[in-house]
């Protein structure tokens, strides 16, 4: 068994290896048929060398910069990826539009609306989210607790571009919602406490009336799961590793439970893994759940555990169009409200960004979740 695993391990590594190189060409390749092959030969040569320097860059700034670390390579790399992903997507339809349409006339149009959207989604990505304002039904809600506001603070992603300014505007926003609970659904930041501890700072500023609460997102567990779920509580954060809290306003409760992300038991960190058994231990049967969890397919869990209420970010809501098509394949929804079975499940759009800073048909949001114990309030 071991040798069959081991002669399988190089066949798995060369088919990997040919995916991201058939990727990268295609990533590349189309945006210079569609942009550069109807221009004169002098033209296609230039286009041809910036189009295959980038390709063979791109891998190494994006190893450098996630793999190894460097900020300033991050930065160069996930620029590249958002520049060169817009240009696919609508060289693509360019391909399409020269069936009928002369190809320089197509390659100017593919490039300034590419300009364009470029432009639009560097600032919708740098901008402090704008307040998304959601009613939700609980059937079992207890009248004193009627009329509850909860945001949602999804995938900051503090990373390799300094975001404190960014930081302290959307907490002062939170703020100004005057929220009775506050849920950050994961995705704090991409990097180390240490490398990140200034952008993550304003968290420590923001104030609800009942309750602070936070779960792990897929990116904590490609570092320091732990030494987040410490930093958060330190900022006065409940952070719910497995865990709830129950709030309360007059006679009516509410239980705040937060489970670990999905990929949580394959980082092999010892003592994590989305455990909803253990996260609603000891909580009181006749209130209800409202569950944190970073990913939207973990309601799976949620319906079958009888959650009420699932929050969930990692989607972004697809971040830049057309990726949520492929964000779709993965998850059960991509942004809103939906219903699985009796339980609900709200998907925000996220705060921040991961990789390019851009955002293109997928506004960033701050989720203002009002709970009602009736259709009416």
């Amino acid at each position: 068994m071991a040798q069959t695993e081991q002669r399988a391990r190089p066949r798995v590594r060369a088919g990997f290896l040919v995916v991201v190189v058939v990727a990268i060409g295609l990533l590349f390749g189309v945006p210079w048929l569609t942009l550069v092959l109807p221009w004169p030969p002098v033209v296609v040569v230039i286009g041809a060398v910036v189009f295959v320097g980038a390709a063979i860059a791109f891998p190494f700034l994006m190893f450098l910069g996630h793999g190894r670390g460097r900020d300033w390579a991050a930065r160069v790399g996930d620029t590249l990826l958002g520049v060169v992903w817009v240009l696919f997507a609508w060289s693509v339809l360019g391909l399409v539009a020269r069936l009928v349409l002369p190809g320089r006339a197509v390659a100017v149009a593919v490039l300034v609306v590419a300009v364009v959207l470029i432009a639009w989604g560097v600032h919708e990505a740098m901008r402090v989210p704008r307040v998304r304002r959601v009613d939700v039904v609980l059937p079992r809600l207890g009248p004193d607790l009627d009329g509850t506001t909860v945001v949602v603070l999804a995938d900051t992603h503090f990373g390799p571009i300094n975001r404190v300014r960014w930081s302290e505007g959307t907490a002062a926003a939170v703020n100004a919602l005057r929220p009775d609970i506050v849920c950050h659904a994961g995705d704090i930041a991409d990097g180390s406490v240490a490398q990140r501890r200034e952008q993550a700072a304003p968290l420590g500023t923001i104030e609800a009336g009942l309750a602070r609460v936070y779960v792990t997102g897929n990116h904590e567990y490609f570092g320091e799961a732990q030494v987040w779920l410490d930093h958060m509580a330190s900022l006065g954060w409940e952070a719910l590793h497995n865990r709830h809290v129950v709030v309360s306003r007059g006679s009516s409760r509410l239980v705040l439970a937060g489970i670990d992300d999905a990929t949580a038991k394959a980082s092999g960190l010892e003592g994590h893994g989305a455990q909803l058994d253990a996260a609603l231990a000891g909580a009181p049967e006749d209130a209800p759940v409202l569950l944190v969890a970073h990913q939207p397919r973990q309601v799976v869990q949620a319906a079958a555990g009888g959650v009420d209420l699932q929050v969930s970010g990692h989607t972004h809501g697809g971040q830049i169009w057309p990726f949520h098509y492929l964000v779709r394949v993965d998850q059960p929804t991509v942004q809103g409200l939906t219903r699985h079975g009796q339980t609900q499940l709200y998907t925000s759009r996220g705060a921040g960004f991961w990789g390019p800073p851009m955002r293109i048909f997928a506004p960033s949001e701050i989720t203002l979740i009002t709970l009602r114990a009736t259709p009416n309030g």
